[in-house]
């Protein structure tokens, strides 16, 4: 069963960099850094010329390190051929959880997109493929993808985004068409598929970001071309692949604030097929 860390021990989470850190970046204990922040990076054995990636946002208050306690997850990634590239977080003001700069309406002390700009311009230098590059990313982080997503299109080659979605006020439209993924929990209470309030900011409707993803890429209809149900992992699919842009895929499954068992095989698995067309 896939896992997914969004909680880390203090002891983790205030761990010191040291030059000998950065001497080992590419391996799981390494930290890279940029200019902006900090990063991991675990290539695959014996790769041969630019590999494709993963970029993975991890959720509210966790860390990259975390991230990568997940072993099955990240000989998933390498037995295809694909970096796992992790990206750190940084707090806002008067706050100690890691976060990302989440179009919510609140002050962030980094611009996200550029850090992640300047994260894989680096992982590019370490032997990864600046066009083929998967960003995905979990709750607060998977807020972000969609953020990403949405103003900066050309990022990435697809995104993949679990258990959030655009944030209050939605945008008003996005920059261009893009390949994206949403899986999200029926039973999720600390992010609903209708979103809730806090006292400074709301999440916003997973439908509603939907809605304005298809009017992105040019789908003709609201419905989707193609709906599925598979009984093992449970998932129920709703697919737009005839749009003029790029294609929509949401998938729900039964549980709550969590990737769905079998997360990491269907990322990739639907992943390849992007880069194969």
């Amino acid at each position: 069963m896939q896992t997914w860390t969004w909680a880390i021990p203090a002891a983790v989470a205030l761990a010191v960099y040291t030059p000998a850190m950065a001497q080992d970046c590419g391996t799981a204990d390494g930290i890279c850094t940029v200019p902006e922040g900090e990063y991991r990076l675990v290539m695959p054995e014996g790769a041969d010329g630019p590999v494709a990636a993963i970029l993975h946002l991890h959720g509210w208050g966790a860390s990259a390190a975390g991230a990568l306690r997940d072993r099955d997850r990240r000989a998933a990634i390498a037995a295809r051929g694909m970096a796992f590239i992790v990206a750190q977080g940084i707090p806002r003001a008067g706050r100690t959880q890691r976060d990302w700069a989440v179009r919510d309406g609140r002050p962030h002390p980094r611009d996200d997109i550029a850090f992640l700009s300047a994260v894989l311009d680096d992982a590019a230098a370490r032997g990864v493929d600046r066009d083929r590059v998967l960003l995905t990313g979990f709750s607060r982080g998977g807020s972000f993808v969609w953020d990403v997503a949405c103003e900066a299109p050309g990022f990435a080659r697809a995104y993949a985004a679990v258990s959030g979605a655009f944030w209050n006020p939605l945008p008003e439209g996005c920059a261009g068409p893009v390949d994206l993924l949403h899986v999200h929990g029926w039973a999720d209470g600390v992010v609903p598929l209708e979103g809730r309030a806090f006292t400074s900011a709301t999440q916003g409707d997973v439908f509603a970001a939907l809605f304005l993803l298809r009017a992105s890429n040019g789908c003709d209809a609201r419905h989707p071309d193609v709906t599925a149900a598979e009984a093992e992992p449970a998932l129920w699919w709703r697919r737009w692949t005839g749009c003029e842009g790029g294609r929509i895929d949401l998938a729900l499954h039964t549980g709550g604030h969590a990737p769905p068992r079998g997360w990491t095989a269907l990322m990739l698995d639907w992943f390849e097929e992007r880069l194969a067309e």
